[in-house]
C-alpha cells in the first residue's frame, strides 16, 4: 500500500482505441489554462484537465510536458471523465493556488483538484504534482494518461514498475515517479488508467521525483497543508479596495513565480508562446529581469508582503555587488543569479499554432539596456525607505552602478522593448538613467551615506535638461520614443509614475492624449508602431494597459481611468490571469502568466482606489 491508499499495477498493452485517443489531442488556447506551482516550478493546467506544460524540476529546467507547443511530441498528463456534452468550469479554491476543474453533465458530474505540494520549509526538495479526481454525482468513467517527454521532448524513456510505482529513470540516475490509486497499463508511450467511480468515490495520482516508494503525507494531508499555506500567505495582504479579488489573484500569481530558494522572480512561466498567431516572436521568459525589480518591490510592499520584497531586494542587491568591472549589469539573470543560457531553437517541435522558431535561452541577455539601472536603484531605494538599511558592501556596489550611469547615460542602447536592431537613444532609457542618479542621491541623503553629491547632482540635471530639449517634439506636441524622433512609445507612460514629470503638466497631458489616440483601443495599449525590424506585428502589451489607467487617474480623469481599468480586467482569462500581450481581439497572447502585467495591475488598482476615495492627496505620495 502506498501513501494514496491503493495498489498500483503496470500491464503493457496497446490498443487502437487508446492510441487514437492519445493522438487526437489538439493544442489548447493560452487563455484556457490555470497554473499551479510550489515556488520552484509551475505547471499549466488546461480546462480539459490536461497538464500540457511543465518544466521540471525548476522554472528554467527542460520540459517534461510540452503538448502546448506540440500536441504529438511534447508530452502531457491528462485526467478527465468520459461524458457526452459536459459543462466544464475552473476556479481556484478561495485565496489559494489550488485549482478545481468541474465537469457537469445531465446524469453525472465530477471534479479534479490540482496543486503542487508546498512544503512548510525552505528547502531544495523535489516538486510534487498532486491530482485528485472525485465523482460528485452519478456514475462516471475517468481516464488518466501520463506521457512525459524529457529534455524538451527529445527523449522518451521506458516506464517500469518498481515497488508499486511507475518509474522513468534517466541515464544520470534521476527518477520521475508516478503513484496511482488504481492499476495502470502502458499504451503507445503513455501510462493509462481507467476507473469507474460512483458519487463520493475518488482516485488520486501523484507525480514526483524519487524512487524510495514513500511520500511524506497522504494526498488529503498534502491538500490540506497546501490550502493552509496559501490562505495564510494571502491573509497578509493589506489591500481592501474595490478590486480585491483581482488584486489578490495577481499577488498569488506573483508568489507562484517567486523562487523560495533564491528570492528571485521569473518574468513568465513559459517559453515559445507567440506574441502574434503563427509568428516568429517567440521568446523564453523563464529568467529574472532587473527591469522588473522596482515594480516587484513596489507592488509587494504596497500589499504588505515585505518578506518577499526584501528577499527579492536581497537578490537584486547581490547582483549589484557582483556587477562587472565599472558597474555594468546584465539585463537578466538565471533564477539562481547565474548566466542565462545561450539562445537556441527547438526545431523538432511544431510550435503553438505552428508558430516557430521555439526559442529557449535568450539572446537579449547580451544586449546593452540602460533603463535597468534606474529600475534597480528605484527598487533598492524603496526597500531602504520601507525596510532595512543597505549594507556597506551593497552601497559600494550601488555607487559603482551610479558611476556607470554617470559615464554612459548618453550612449545608445536596445531599450526596454529589447529591439533586435541597431542601438538608439530612447527616451525611456534616458528617463531611467535620471531615476538611477536621482534615487542614488535620495538614498545617500536618507541614510547619510558617503557619495559624490556634486557630480551626481550635475549629471541628474544634465539628463533632465536633455530629455526636455531632445525628446519633446514641438511639431507633434508630445514626447517621442527616440532622440529627435516623431513616434510614440507606451513606455513614456512611466514618466509621471517615476516622478520625472507632474501627472498634470500640460506637455505630459498632451503626450497622454496622443498615446490614447494613437496606441490605445478601449484601454488595450500597443507598445509602439515604429518598425522594430522583426518579422510580423507586435500585439498590445498587457502591462501598458494598466500603466495607461494609472496615468489617467493621476491626471485627474478618474472616470476614464476606471473605465479603462475595468475594461482590461475583463480581458483576463476565466481565472484572472494574464499573458504578456493581447491580440487584435484582446485574447491572450505570448508567454503566460506574465509577472509584469500582474505587477502593473496591482499598482493601478492601488492608486485608483485611493484616488476614488480622495486619499492620495491626504495620505500618500507616489
Amino acid at each position: 500500500m502506498d501513501a494514496i491508499g491503493r495498489s498500483t499495477g503496470l500491464r503493457p498493452r496497446r490498443s487502437a482505441e487508446s492510441s487514437q485517443q492519445h493522438a487526437a489531442v489538439v493544442p489548447r488556447a493560452i487563455e484556457n489554462h490555470g497554473v499551479i506551482g510550489d515556488l520552484a516550478t509551475i505547471a499549466l493546467v488546461a480546462s480539459d484537465g490536461t497538464i500540457d506544460f511543465l518544466c521540471w524540476p525548476d522554472f528554467d529546467s527542460p520540459t517534461i510536458f510540452a503538448a502546448l507547443l506540440d500536441s504529438e511530441r511534447g508530452g502531457m498528463f491528462q485526467i478527465a471523465p468520459e461524458l457526452a456534452k459536459p459543462r466544464v468550469t475552473q476556479q481556484y479554491l478561495p485565496d489559494t493556488n489550488v485549482l478545481l476543474t468541474r465537469w457537469m453533465d445531465d446524469e453525472a458530474s465530477g471534479e479534479l483538484t490540482d496543486f503542487m505540494y508546498v512544503k512548510n520549509r525552505r528547502s531544495d526538495g523535489s516538486s510534487m504534482v498532486v491530482r485528485r479526481f472525485r465523482a460528485t454525482r452519478g456514475s462516471l468513467k475517468v481516464r488518466m494518461s501520463c506521457a512525459p517527454r524529457f529534455e524538451y521532448a527529445t527523449r522518451q524513456l521506458p516506464a517500469k514498475l518498481e515497488e508499486g510505482n511507475v518509474i522513468w529513470r534517466k541515464a544520470n540516475g534521476e527518477v520521475l515517479r508516478l503513484l496511482s490509486g488504481v492499476p495502470v497499463v502502458e499504451a503507445d508511450g503513455a501510462i493509462i488508467a481507467e476507473v469507474t467511480l460512483q458519487a463520493g468515490e475518488g482516485v488520486d495520482f501523484i507525480l514526483d521525483v524519487g524512487d524510495d516508494g514513500e511520500v511524506e503525507a497522504t494526498a488529503q494531508e498534502m491538500e490540506e497543508q497546501t490550502v493552509a499555506f496559501w490562505q495564510k500567505w494571502a491573509r497578509q495582504s493589506t489591500y481592501r479596495g474595490r478590486w480585491r479579488e483581482m488584486v489578490n489573484r495577481s499577488a498569488l500569481t506573483l508568489k507562484l513565480m517567486t523562487s523560495r530558494k533564491h528570492g528571485s522572480i521569473i518574468a513568465a512561466a513559459t517559453f515559445g508562446l507567440p506574441e502574434t498567431p503563427g509568428g516568429s516572436r517567440n521568446w523564453d521568459y523563464r529568467a529574472t529581469w532587473i527591469r522588473d525589480a522596482s515594480f516587484t518591490v513596489y507592488a509587494l510592499m504596497r500589499l504588505g508582503y515585505r518578506e518577499e520584497a526584501m528577499a527579492f531586494n536581497d537578490w537584486i542587491g547581490e547582483r549589484a555587488s557582483e556587477c562587472d568591472a565599472g558597474g555594468r549589469l546584465k539585463i537578466m539573470y538565471a533564477i539562481d543569479g547565474g548566466q542565462v543560457p545561450e539562445e537556441r531553437s527547438l526545431d523538432h517541435l511544431r510550435g503553438y499554432g505552428g508558430a516557430t522558431p521555439i526559442r529557449v535561452g535568450n539572446k537579449a541577455a547580451e544586449q546593452f539596456q540602460l533603463d535597468i539601472y534606474g529600475e534597480l536603484l528605484d527598487s533598492i531605494y524603496l526597500s531602504n525607505k520601507y525596510g532595512h538599511a543597505i549594507s556597506y558592501d551593497h552601497w559600494e556596489g550601488v555607487r559603482e552602478v551610479v558611476k556607470f550611469v554617470c559615464d554612459h547615460w548618453e550612449d545608445p542602447d536596445a531599450g526596454i522593448w529589447e529591439m533586435r536592431r541597431e542601438p538608439q537613444e530612447f527616451l525611456h532609457s534616458r528617463l531611467m538613467c535620471w531615476v538611477a542618479v536621482d534615487r542614488g542621491i535620495r538614498l545617500a541623503t536618507k541614510r547619510s551615506l558617503a557619495a559624490p553629491f556634486s557630480e551626481w547632482h550635475d549629471v541628474r540635471n544634465d539628463i533632465y535638461e536633455d530629455i526636455w530639449k531632445n525628446f519633446w517634439n514641438e511639431e507633434k506636441g508630445h514626447f517621442v520614443q527616440t532622440k529627435g524622433g516623431d513616434t510614440l512609445d507606451a513606455s513614456l507612460l512611466l514618466m509621471p509614475l517615476v516622478r520625472f514629470v507632474s501627472a498634470t503638466d500640460p506637455r505630459w497631458l498632451s503626450t497622454l492624449k496622443a498615446i490614447g489616440d494613437q496606441l490605445a483601443d478601449d484601454g488595450v495599449v500597443r507598445r509602439y508602431r515604429s518598425n522594430d525590424r522583426l518579422d510580423g506585428e507586435d500585439g498590445a502589451f498587457s502591462a501598458c494597459s494598466f500603466w495607461y489607467a494609472e496615468c489617467l487617474a493621476r491626471a485627474g480623469d478618474t472616470k476614464k481611468a476606471r473605465r479603462v481599468f475595468e475594461s482590461v480586467l475583463n480581458y483576463a482569462n476565466h481565472l484572472g490571469l494574464y499573458a504578456e500581450e493581447f491580440d487584435a481581439k484582446a485574447r491572450l497572447a505570448g508567454n503566460f502568466p506574465q509577472a509584469f502585467t500582474h505587477l502593473a495591475l496591482i499598482s493601478a488598482a492601488f492608486y485608483l482606489d485611493r484616488e476614488l476615495d480622495d486619499r492620495n492627496s491626504q495620505e500618500w505620495r507616489p
